[in-house]
């Protein structure tokens, strides 16, 4: 639903309940006059005005519930320009360079080394495009509900260094650092699991920047367990937390933002850990950042 079709659609109710007023007030006037004459006309306008009033009220909440439907579409609209403006240029991005590194190496006489960091290069841009696909592919799946979980033993702790050891590779840094306890074992669904640590690594990278330690932490008490990641980025205000689990929210307007993403990878992150029968929380790091927390019951 367009802006142009609220507009309308209020401009309508404001005509039903201002003429529902009008035909009510001449209803009482006529009351008034005839009330002298006849009790029985009294009572039957009376009995008009009870109904009218139910109806009105009736008509009220069905209008305030509509108007609700409508400002919720027309957030989801907002939200899903952003993506499709987003995606477009999440897409462009990566082919644009492959298709420069491809030429570059066709027409350029390049010495061994200089092909070899060009490959990396182009591998890397793949990766990327790689996985914002898997996320198109995994919201829509979530969405049809036809994502299922493949329960299976292993260590949380193994997955989590191979997460952060392929990250350390991309990035050609040691930024991300780990605060993990040895040997936890779980069962998960660890293509699942490993899902939700690249997003929240990924998320951190894109906010918080390269030049802070990203740490991702695992621990065990009883049978919870609780990992996430923490960054030392800007973190995010207090009213916005509750929503950076929505699909396609990202903070800010997409035609000036200047961070990289499609505002699925959260919202890809809340529902894997639902599918766990966990829980996600945003939390601010200190001394500043933020702190994406998960709590998982074992069920081993």
């Amino acid at each position: 639903m367009n802006r142009r079709t609220a507009l309308i659609f209020y401009v309508l109710s404001v005509y039903v309940v201002v003429q529902f007023s009008w035909w009510g007030y001449h209803l009482i006037e006529l009351t008034g006059a005839v009330v002298k004459v006849d009790a029985l006309i009294s009572k039957r306008v009376a009995m008009i005005l009870g109904e009218g009033a139910v109806f009105l009220t009736l008509l009220l909440f069905g209008i305030w519930q509509i108007r609700r439907s409508i400002r919720k579409e027309l957030k989801l609209s907002e939200r899903q320009n952003n993506f499709l403006l987003s995606v477009t240029h999440e897409l462009k991005t990566p082919l644009a360079a492959n298709k420069l590194y491809i030429q570059t190496i066709a027409k350029r006489v390049l010495s061994k080394e200089q092909q070899d960091d060009i490959l990396k290069k182009a591998i890397e841009e793949n990766i990327r495009l790689e996985h914002m696909i898997d996320n198109i592919l995994n919201a829509s799946r979530l969405e049809n509900n036809v994502l299922r979980l493949e329960k299976e033993n292993f260590s949380l702790t193994l997955l989590i260094e191979a997460v952060a050891k392929r990250f350390n590779t991309i990035t050609r840094s040691e930024i991300i650092k780990l605060d993990v306890s040895q040997d936890v074992q779980m069962n998960g669904d660890k293509f699942m699991i490993e899902t939700i640590l690249n997003n929240l690594v990924e998320n951190a990278l894109k906010y918080a920047g390269k030049e802070h330690d990203i740490i991702i932490y695992l621990s065990r008490q009883k049978r919870h367990i609780k990992f996430g990641v923490k960054d030392l980025g800007p973190g995010i205000q207090k009213e916005l937390k509750p929503r950076v689990f929505q699909k396609f929210h990202r903070i800010g307007n997409e035609e000036t933002r200047t961070q990289k993403g499609s505002g699925l990878g959260l919202f890809i992150v809340s529902e894997l850990v639902k599918m766990h029968r966990g829980e996600i929380v945003c939390i601010d790091n200190v001394p500043n950042g933020s702190n994406f927390q998960i709590t998982l019951e074992d069920d081993k």
